[in-house]
């Protein structure tokens, strides 16, 4: 298998295992990617369409979807009324933390059968490849 390959398969098991974890949580994994961008403070809809890959229309009907749900509220900045922020409601934050907590610590399950030596190069590897593509972005 190259390296392609490789790559290829891992975000497979990546997203298959997020994909489980959003499930059982209720969630799509887009909304719940949403929910943990939005976890610690409210961000501006712009940023969030950037950092989030996805077009603003997109995005405007992903939060629709999610705020029917009561799980994200808009919010004007304080700086300037005309700029849509994002943040999340009591129920959100709740989901957000709940998907931030599983992901961390089932996650890394996909790694089991490795050494402990292998375990920590792939933290450390992912790590750079993470820092390497400036995520999260800066707001």
């Amino acid at each position: 298998m190259d390296h392609g390959d490789t790559l290829f398969w891992l975000s497979v098991l990546i997203q298959r295992r997020y994909a489980q974890i959003c499930a059982e949580l209720d969630l799509t994994p887009t909304q719940a990617t949403l929910l943990c961008a939005i976890r610690n403070e409210p961000k501006r809809m712009t940023y969030l369409a950037t950092s989030l890959g996805m077009t603003k229309n997109a995005l405007s009907q992903l939060v629709d979807r999610t705020e029917r749900r009561d799980l994200v509220n808009r919010v004007s900045s304080e700086q300037d009324r005309r700029v849509v922020m994002l943040g999340v409601t009591p129920a959100g934050k709740v989901l957000a933390e709940a998907v931030f907590a599983e992901t961390a610590t089932r996650l890394p399950d996909i790694a089991v059968g490795l050494s402990a030596d292998d375990q920590r190069a792939l933290a450390r590897v992912a790590a750079l490849v993470v820092d390497a593509a400036g995520l999260p972005p800066s707001t």
